[in-house]
Order: structure tokens, then sequence, then C-alpha cells
């Protein structure tokens, strides 16, 4: 068997009882950052989306999959992620299209702008966007559990802070990369598609690192309480496989 301290399948499951609240922080956290992600603020001169905010702790509830219940678990969570954040895009999409009734008002909006007009500027992708997204999500996730595991073997589960931080460098480089080069080469010149993408590479791993004490607050807390601790030694670790048992 890949885990420790184990005596069959039917054990293993119930030792899995956090597993749906940490997969469900996990889509909740991806969620939410998608559609908070329109707003910009700034912070001296840089100008970050809202999304930042939430968004890399799902990187950090990517880590805690990986360490406790293994790459096929984590896997499985974040193709979860991703179907969730497809169905509500198409929620949403539906929604802007459905005939606004016209009893329905917004306060505060000016007179030039409708509440259906207001509604579809907030909510609505650009597909630019949502391709640019979607690449981005399934690379860095995948590339972030990958190190993750691969890191664990590597270190015989010791420095954990090292393969958390490590981990989400990578993955984050090419959450980042990924994601703004798609979204706007063409429109941002060259240097200034750089610089957006190490000041949020840069942002959200130092992210990381400032949670690493709750990052190891919650993997003992589930190691302890599941009495599980995953290494992937025999793992296929192909990101198009649902399966989380052994190749």
């Amino acid at each position: 068997m890949n885990r420790e301290n184990e005596s069959g399948e039917d054990t293993i499951k119930s030792r899995q009882r956090w597993l749906p609240a940490i997969a469900a922080i996990f889509v909740t956290t991806l969620v939410i950052s998608n559609i908070v992600a329109v707003k910009l603020f700034s912070i001296g001169a840089l100008i970050l989306p809202a999304g930042v905010i939430v968004f890399p702790i799902s990187y950090i509830f990517g880590d805690i999959l990986t360490e406790v219940y293994g790459y096929g678990r984590a896997r499985q969570v974040i193709w979860l992620g991703f179907a969730c954040n497809l169905l509500t895009i198409i929620v949403i999409e539906i929604s802007i299209r459905l005939p606004p009734a016209s009893v329905w008002h917004a306060e505060g909006l000016p007179s030039t702008l409708s509440a259906q007009e207001a509604f579809a500027s907030i909510l609505g992708f650009a597909p630019r966007l949502l391709l640019s997204s979607f690449a981005a999500y399934l690379a860095g996730e995948f590339l972030n559990s990958l190190v993750m595991a691969k890191m664990k073997i590597a270190t015989r589960g010791r420095f954990l802070w090292a393969r958390t931080i490590g981990s989400t460098v990578i993955g984050q480089l090419a959450d980042s990369g990924i994601f703004i080069f798609v979204a706007f080469v063409g429109t941002i010149p060259g240097g200034g598609l750089v610089g957006l993408i190490l000041s949020q590479w840069l942002i959200k791993s130092a992210y990381e690192t400032v949670a690493t004490p709750l990052t190891y607050l919650i993997v003992n807390f589930l190691k302890r309480n599941e009495n599980l601790d995953y290494f992937d030694y025999e793992t296929n670790f192909s990101p198009l496989i649902w399966t989380d048992k052994p190749q």
C-alpha cells in the first residue's frame, strides 16, 4: 500500500473524515476568487485583482490535500474545482441572457446604466479571460500538487515548509504566467506583461510563506485525526485520470 499505518481499503476510506471539508474549502475559494477578480484594487503602485485575496488559499489547501491524502485525491479535487467553476460560469451566463423584468431596478446606478447592464458588466466573462483562467488554473494546481508529492518522497516526509513553499513558487509561476500572457498579450507591452506576472507571482508566493504556520497546524491536525500520511511511491501522476489508486 502507499500509505503509512493502514490495514486495508475500508480502513483507508474511514480515515478520510475531513476530506469533504478540505475539498469544500478548496472549491469555494476557487469559485469566489473568479467572481471577485473583476474588482481591481491598489496598494501603492501595485494594481491587483481582488481574487488575489482568496485565490492563494486554494494552493494552501491543495498542498494540504496532497500532503495528507496524496496526489490522487488532490487530482480529483482539482477536477472537481474545475467542474464547479465551469458550472458557476454557465449559470451566470444563462442568468445574464435571461430577459430582465421591467420592474427590476438597482438603486444608485447612473440613469444611463440599467440594472441588466450593470449585472452583465460585473459578472460577465470575456471568452479570452475564461480560456486563460482555466488553462492557468489547471497548469498551476497540477504542477503544485505534483511538485509537492515528488518533494515529499525526495525528503522522506521532512521539511514541510520547503515543500509547501517550493511547490507554490512553481505552481504560482505557471498560473500567473499563463493567465496574464494569454489574457493580455497584444494589449500590454512585453515589459508590462513581465511586470504583471512577476508582481502577482511574488505576492501569491509570499502569501503562502506567511501562511506556513497555519498550513502546519492543519496538516498536523489532519494527520493525527485521520491517522493518515500518504506517500505517492506508486502513483500514476497523469492529470487525465480520475482514480486515486496506485498504477
